[in-house]
């Protein structure tokens, strides 16, 4: 057994948190005082341990003599609305299949790309894809900012969204949401890595979801304006309730209006579009 570990400041606990969500081998401690964390994650070979220092940093150290339990099995799918079920196998997915009659199986394993469907910002976003894709009628384009797994841009294109449009700053992600986007049978997402904040869009889209860090989000809003199209649908989360009211300000400066604002625990997803558009939308 290897263990790779990093010393982080205390603020950077959310991201770690989110980067690792879902993997029962990562573990953080608070060290004396509160400023400082440590953050372990614990692999069976060396190369999968180094594999996260050449993304974070850190160093790798071998475990001896550890009686560490074995893997444990994926947590229960998530189910979406009555449409899909997310679940991180990659196998024996016919039984599921069987066992839910009426709803597609979208499989994203987890990996060090964030998104596989059970953390509460990616959940909720989902949800409100799959009412965005009942009411919209005809073709319609879907932009993914910050697409992690891929998961949200597999749902959008099997809701009928054509083109789907993901990126991310991390390769890594864009490398899991190609992966992702193959093995759900929805090839045709066009993936490509760039940081949103320099981005030129050169075409606007009916639906744009975002589940990025709220200081990105408020940083970003002058390229989210450029890219949703008149009467679209804006999917914001990976927002911090503490951090929510700064955000929606932002937003409005822009000219961008959130009447749904749905929290979970401490985290705040919103779903708006343009402000001229959304007169008569009712809150929830």
């Amino acid at each position: 057994m290897w263990v790779w570990e990093k010393l982080s400041a205390a603020k950077w606990l959310d991201a770690w948190e989110d980067r690792f969500h879902g993997d029962p081998r990562f573990v953080v401690h608070v060290l004396k005082g509160g400023r400082t964390l440590r953050v372990e994650v614990f692999r069976d070979t060396r190369g999968e341990a180094e594999a996260i220092v050449e993304r974070f940093g850190g160093r790798v150290r071998k475990l001896k003599d550890v009686d560490w339990q074995k893997p444990q099995p994926p947590p229960p799918p998530i189910k979406i609305r009555d449409r899909f079920l997310v679940t991180q196998q990659e196998e024996d997915l016919e039984a599921l299949v069987a066992g839910h009659p009426g709803r597609e199986v979208i499989s994203i394993p987890p990996e060090m790309a964030f998104g596989t469907g059970d953390h509460a910002t990616t959940s909720t976003c989902l949800r409100l894809l799959v009412d965005i894709g009942r009411r919209r009628r005809g073709a319609w384009s879907c932009a993914d900012l910050g697409c992690g797994t891929g998961v949200l841009s597999v749902v959008a294109a099997k809701l009928g969204a054509d083109p789907v449009f993901a990126c991310d700053f991390d390769p890594f992600a864009v490398t899991v949401t190609e992966r992702n986007a193959a093995r759900n049978g929805t090839p045709g997402i066009t993936v490509e890595e760039l940081d949103v904040l320099k981005w030129e869009p050169g075409r606007r889209y009916d639906v744009v979801v975002a589940n990025l860090f709220s200081s990105v989000l408020i940083e970003a809003f002058p390229v989210i304006a450029k890219l949703l199209g008149p009467g679209g649908d804006l999917v914001l989360s990976g927002i911090l309730a503490d951090q929510a009211w700064e955000v929606f300000e932002a937003a409005a400066g822009r000219g961008l209006g959130f009447p749904q604002v749905i929290r979970k625990g401490k985290w705040v997803t919103a779903r708006g579009g343009w402000m001229e558009d959304l007169v008569g939308t009712a809150e929830g």
